[in-house]
């Protein structure tokens, strides 16, 4: 069981603002799983990874790879309150769900 993050490089976001984002992702995700698999992967050790897109559109096509899939995802767009306008798409969280189920989704990805 594994959870991928997948955050936005385009955007330039900051470090703090990054994390936060990534956060953001991760919760929401977590929140849509069914209650059997977020306790297995609650006590696998919560296992993520944080992966790198170029644009909105690859998150999109991402997180409908996922939906396919029938993967729970999250996309995540900003408030707008610091870095971004209100509405970015910055992130993308795929899963808690089988590595091998995630990595048909994000398997090709670059690390963050």
């Amino acid at each position: 069981m594994k959870q991928a993050i997948v955050a936005r490089r385009d955007l330039g976001m900051g470090e703090g603002k990054l994390a936060a984002q990534v956060a953001h992702a991760s919760l929401s995700a977590y929140e849509d799983t069914g209650r059997r698999s977020r306790k297995k992967w609650k006590g696998s050790g919560q296992k993520k990874v944080v992966l790198g897109a170029d644009s909105e559109s690859q998150l999109f096509e991402l997180a409908d790879k996922a939906d396919t899939e029938g993967i729970p995802y999250a996309v995540i767009r900003d408030a707008g309150h610091t870095e971004l306008e209100p509405g970015t798409v910055t992130a993308l969280a795929v899963g808690p769900a089988s590595d091998d189920l995630v990595d048909r989704v994000t398997g090709d990805l670059p690390l963050y």
